[in-house]
């Protein structure tokens, strides 16, 4: 579980729990952390000339369970192409991998800027199915830019990393996350390396080649694709890590970009995942302080506590046959706090598991681990886990978390356990990773806009200047926003709207720690 780098946008959510949403972060065991100079240094080496590979547009095919979309929106509006990549950019003439793409036009051609490139977060999370969902939120910047968006290499279409089949990811996902005896840590270590053994059987072709420099790599063919002199970008979470990476790599390719829920390069696993819980603590007490002042149902964060450990006992039901388990609820919480919309629902959802009744919970949890309501799974958490471990070179034995456990519990009570635990993510993966810490230094690129939200849970506010910083002087524009939730600008504050619309659509640089709220 790449807590730390967290998460995206994920459609079905709110339908699954009896509305229509947004999702992402933690799953369920293990996390990660960067310069590694071997495939990072080999991922830079750029061609000598613009290739200009060719895209062919056609209509879109329909969803599928790989990329864990609902139907797109109804219209002509979309248009999907494959972009071929080299497998192995140190390599090139060892094969090829087909990245998927889809784009809007721009509404308004005659003012056109060029195409706007989105990765929503994860990593792992399918861009040909958030874009489209959440195509609405950037109707204005649609008038002016082709918006475009990707499943990253090893993610959906784009030869989608698998690991289990549907029924042995029920069993994965609902299995205690958070081991108090050797015997459990014992049982934790043997599950987390069967479903590396399995990600190794499956998908073993592609796991050495889905680190996030191959993916800045596949970033800079979609813009000679795309016939742009520029990316123009928009990362959300685990899309502003990319984003940084393809700034050291290609500096003077960089054009108009926006980093939103910012991933801190500085941290290292263990310093992501403290940070994180760290920041869903915040956003769980921001939750509990408002919930207390407009509802008469409303737990204490010790009646989570134990709600949480009673479950570790004793599941409830959660519909369709399953139960709803400790890791299932702690799931469950953490993506609840991704958006205040989700309030409401946690608070139900939590009434109704301590009656016994764990639907909401479990729907919730499900959305997070990328769980559809048929059943079957989108590749989101299995990405998620080859990214992390293909990037990030840290492996944690069990006894060193164990040894970090009351540290991390120090923090956050409810869920201090299950982000340490998250730290033996890679234990037993066949890759090795490329660093220890990203490199996102990016002297003589674009200004770059960082966008950082003072109650985000999954990429905590301190991570936005961290990045500015890493960025280097000129180029980092830090801007805050004094709100909730994971990102900024889907959030509808109208002057986050404004700044990044400005500097998007009229090259307006807002000044240097411009703060809404």
């Amino acid at each position: 579980m790449r807590v730390r780098a967290g998460c995206l946008f994920t459609a079905g959510l709110l339908t699954a729990v009896g509305c229509a949403g947004d999702g992402g972060g933690p799953a369920a065991q293990g996390a990660p952390a960067s310069p590694a100079p071997s495939r990072a240094s080999q991922a830079s080496k750029a061609p000598a000339a613009e290739q200009r590979p060719a895209l062919r547009w056609s209509s879109c095919p329909a969803p599928n369970p790989q990329e864990g979309a609902p139907a797109r929106p109804p219209g002509n509006d979309w248009e999907c192409a494959t972009l071929r990549a080299p497998l192995d950019y140190a390599h090139p003439d060892r094969g090829t991998l087909d990245i998927a793409m889809i784009r809007a036009r721009a509404t308004d051609p005659a003012h056109r800027i060029g195409s706007l490139v989105f990765n929503f977060g994860g990593p792992g999370g399918s861009g040909v199915a958030t874009l489209p969902a959440f195509a609405d939120d950037y109707r204005d910047l649609r008038k002016r830019y082709d918006l475009v968006s990707f499943d990253p290499r090893g993610v959906g279409r784009s030869a989608g990393v698998t690991c289990l089949d549907d029924k042995e990811l029920d069993a994965y996902y609902a299995a205690g996350a958070t081991p108090r005896t050797a015997e459990e840590q014992k049982a934790l270590i043997g599950r987390v390396e069967q479903y590396a053994r399995g990600c190794e059987k499956h998908s073993g072709n592609v796991l050495p080649h889905v680190g996030t420099a191959d993916a800045a790599r596949d970033m800079d063919l979609m813009r000679q694709a795309l016939g742009d002199d520029k990316l123009h970008y928009f990362g959300v979470s685990y899309g502003t890590e990319l984003g940084g990476v393809y700034a050291h790599l290609f500096p003077r390719r960089v054009g108009r970009a926006v980093f939103d829920a910012v991933v801190d390069p500085t941290a290292d696993p263990e310093e992501g995942a403290l940070g994180q819980a760290r920041g869903f603590e915040l956003a769980l007490g921001n939750y509990l302080t408002a919930c207390a002042a407009t509802h008469d149902n409303c737990p204490t964060e010790q009646q989570i506590v134990a709600l949480l450990d009673r479950l570790g006992k004793n599941p409830v039901p959660g519909g369709d046959g399953r139960m709803l388990t400790q890791s299932l609820a702690t799931t469950g919480i953490a993506q609840s706090l991704y958006s205040k919309d989700f309030w409401d629902y946690l608070t139900e959802g939590l009434e109704d598991a301590e009656n016994g009744d764990g639907k909401i919970l479990m729907a919730l949890g499900d959305a997070m681990n990328g769980r559809g309501q048929d059943g079957r799974y989108s590749t989101l958490q299995a990405s998620l886990t080859a990214i992390s471990c293909a990037d990030y070179a840290q492996r944690y034995t069990a006894a060193e978390v164990a040894d970090k456990v009351p540290a991390f519990r120090r923090v956050s009570p409810v869920f201090g356990d299950f982000m340490a635990w998250s730290l033996t993510q890679c234990t037993g993966w066949p890759v090795k990773g490329a660093w220890q810490r990203p490199d996102v230094g990016a002297k003589g690129a674009a200004p770059v806009l960082v966008v950082g939200n003072t109650g985000d849970p999954a990429t905590p506010y301190e991570g936005a200047r961290r990045m500015a910083r890493a960025l280097g002087d000129g180029v980092g524009i830090e801007m805050t926003y004094r709100g909730q939730g994971h990102g900024a600008y889907d959030s509808g504050n109208p002057c986050v709207k404004r700044a990044v619309d400005g500097y998007l659509l009229d090259g307006t640089v807002p000044g240097r720690g411009t703060v809404c709220s």
